[in-house]
């Protein structure tokens, strides 16, 4: 019998297995890939997802420091630099491999490729059925990410309006090529998808390409715009493309059934805007380890596991909401918006500070309704 098990070995399922193990939790983690696998994802890691860690990320698994953003919407573009680091560039395969170790050199029983075939509460434990047999547990989380149907053992499947899509490809160049291009800093092309944007972010020795939407109803032929995105930026040639959904922050979701906890993707904790998942994944599992080591320790009853949810409201669930408002709008006029932002340097200075983190989607909210009236979106 284990006091938790962890279904999923992303950052998210990896956060939680190294929390309760430094709380002296038996737990255990089932990954169905085997690591280091291939993640599709461009790859950039806020420094506030790096501040949830209690470790240092190695210098050889950062590839690039981002000072800045490089900003566009048709032929129009906009350039903005901070003088402090605001992210870093890893290959989502080798850091997750890295945040699994983490939680392993705390004490987590890691079982890779061995893909869960069914969860079942039974009374005071929960049970996890395997290719290779079947596991108990006083309590379970699912970090399976927005890909798999276990969530779902928790709360309904998202409709279209509560996930987005997105496609991505690795472009191999020279260092050289890739710092004539953008250096140190993300690039972001908004009015390319439906209620989505395309990007371009800087690795070692190649480019993340990506273009997508935060609603899956509004980008019909995601293959065909993201095609259309490659050509606009020159890049011709046969480029292998991996899909995945994305859940859209901000929607009421139900995190909690009896034992179980649900975290990161699959909890569908994600900016709705930037598509930034990798910080709630971190926290949210952190949280849930938290939440139910602290059930344990107090012998709490399982109705108390709803402090989870309270928890992560509290941390980052109005930040989450405000995101897809504020998604939505900029979406909806992305050519409007864009003129905007680049009208007034204050304009950029406090969307940058929102998407780093220092201020929240509320914040912005609030000082553009106190600075501006709005009539450019008549105009």
């Amino acid at each position: 019998m284990y006091d938790l098990m962890i279904i999923g070995g992303g950052p998210s399922g990896s956060s939680a297995g190294r929390i309760a193990a430094k709380n002296g939790l038996k737990t255990l983690l089932l990954e169905k890939e085997e690591f280091p696998r291939y993640k599709p994802c461009g790859g950039a890691l806020s420094e506030h997802a790096m501040s949830y860690l209690d470790f240092e990320i190695p210098r050889d698994i950062i590839e690039r420091d981002i000072h800045g953003g490089r900003f566009r919407f048709g032929d129009k573009d906009v350039e903005y630099y901070k003088d402090l680091r605001v992210s870093v560039i890893v290959t989502r395969s080798i850091f997750d491999n890295f945040l699994l170790e983490k939680a392993k050199e705390a004490g987590v029983e890691v079982h890779c490729k061995e893909k869960v075939r069914n969860i079942s509460q039974n009374g005071d434990h929960v049970s996890v059925t395997t290719a290779t047999g079947t596991y108990e547990s006083r309590y379970a989380i699912i970090s399976t990410g927005s890909q798999g149907t276990l969530k779902n053992i928790v709360r309904r499947p998202d409709n279209k309006e509560e996930y987005g899509v997105c496609l991505v490809t690795e472009i191999q160049r020279t260092d050289e090529e890739v710092d004539n291009y953008i250096k140190d800093a993300l690039e972001l092309h908004f009015g390319i998808s439906g209620l989505g944007y395309g990007w371009i972010f800087p690795h070692r020795g190649y480019f993340s390409v990506g273009s997508g939407s935060v609603m899956a109803k509004h980008l019909p032929d995601p293959k065909k715009a993201m095609l259309d995105y490659l050509e606009l930026n020159g890049f011709t040639g046969e480029y292998k493309l991996n899909g995945h959904v994305i859940p859209c922050g901000g929607h009421k979701r139900k995190l909690v059934k009896d034992r179980i906890i649900l975290s990161g993707d699959a909890a569908g904790f994600v900016d709705a805007f930037t598509g930034e998942g990798l910080a709630y994944a971190i926290r949210s599992g952190q949280i849930a380890a938290e939440t139910i080591s602290h059930n344990l320790k107090n012998k709490k009853d399982i109705k108390h596991l709803i402090s989870y949810e309270k928890r992560c409201h509290s941390e980052f669930g109005e930040h989450l909401r405000y995101s897809l408002l504020v998604a939505k709008f900029m979406h909806r006029y992305p050519e409007k918006a864009f003129n905007a932002l680049i009208s007034k340097t204050d304009i950029l200075d406090m969307f940058v500070e929102v998407v780093i983190y220092n201020k929240t989607y509320k914040d912005l909210v609030k000082w553009l309704i106190l600075n501006f009236k709005f009539g450019w979106l008549r105009k």
